[in-house]
């Protein structure tokens, strides 16, 4: 099964998606399987993290943000703005696709983990997820 999920932002950060892609795994009914979410961006990514409390999530940004800075004289991508390059470098530092088992048709999280898109640009978009579940 295969379907696409939007998720709007309102800028840089990351925004959590979880039950967007648990719904996706109820209709499939596949009990045990895999599902696979993959960004259709290249200035956005995806992580699985924590989602109980948002200071880990605010420390990831400010950790990534510190790594891939912006207004680098050696970038030549800047069309878009200061954030333009830099948004690209963070994708591919981080994942743009995750995998997450399905047992006894749940997502296979751990007790504090959650799906996140990560937004690198400083405006908001809507971003697009191809989710795919087999079994």
């Amino acid at each position: 099964m295969n379907r696409r999920v939007s998720i709007r932002t309102r800028g840089q950060g990351l925004y959590e998606f979880t039950d967007q892609v648990t719904a996706v795994v109820r209709e499939s009914d596949v009990a045990d399987g895999l599902c696979t979410v993959f960004v259709q961006h290249t200035s956005a990514s995806l992580t699985i993290q924590e989602n109980a409390d948002p200071s880990a999530r605010a420390d990831l940004e400010a950790w990534l943000s510190r790594l891939v800075k912006e207004n680098d004289l050696l970038y030549t991508h800047i069309a878009e703005g200061p954030d333009d390059m830099p948004s690209h470098l963070k994708a591919a530092l981080t994942a743009t696709s995750l995998s997450v088992p399905i047992v006894d048709g749940r997502l296979a999280l751990g007790t504090w983990q959650g799906i996140y898109l990560w937004e690198h640009r400083h405006h908001g978009h809507t971003r697009h997820c191809a989710v795919h579940v087999g079994g």
